[in-house]
């Protein structure tokens, strides 16, 4: 079982697509091999947003285009019934850095929102770009491999 929480700022509600958030996510897990059931939740929004998510939570007072929050268990543990989806963590997206990160790369917004929900999601399931080349590297391919597995290539326009 797959369980999404999807908000979206109204003002951009009819031009983000559901099932492709969905599918994405959905598609990370397989290309990771997940099987548990999952949940994650997605806010979308704008650049005012995630600058202010981006202050209050990583000290970085400036837009950006995706945050993760994974669930580390720091916690104590919280007992949950029997075939509860184990709760991922939360997604953030800027919207205004879909469009814009899109025109600048020269392919669509839907593939510019996967690429982030894809990034999004390997930061949940532990991949961090920031730490090695080769890290960067082995999440770049990973992204890449899972938009391919949706039919969003590079070349997609």
């Amino acid at each position: 079982m797959l369980v999404v929480e999807l908000q979206i700022d109204p003002r951009y509600a009819a031009a983000v697509d559901h099932s492709l958030v969905e599918q994405v996510v959905a598609a990370t897990l397989a290309a990771e091999s997940i099987s548990d059931s999952i949940e994650v939740s997605l806010l979308i929004s704008d650049d005012a947003a995630l600058q202010q998510l981006n202050h209050d939570f990583r000290g970085i007072d400036a837009p950006t285009d995706v945050l993760s929050f994974a669930d580390d268990g720091d916690g104590p543990p919280f007992v949950v019934p029997p075939g509860t989806p184990r709760y991922l963590g939360d997604l953030a997206i800027s919207y205004e850095r879909v469009v814009a990160q899109a025109a600048e790369y020269g392919h669509s917004t839907s593939r510019e929102l996967a690429f982030l929900v894809a990034h999004g999601m390997l930061h949940l399931l532990g991949y961090d770009h920031e730490r090695s080349a080769e890290d960067d590297a082995l999440m770049r391919a990973r992204q890449e491999a899972i938009l391919a597995g949706i039919g969003l290539t590079r070349e997609e326009a």
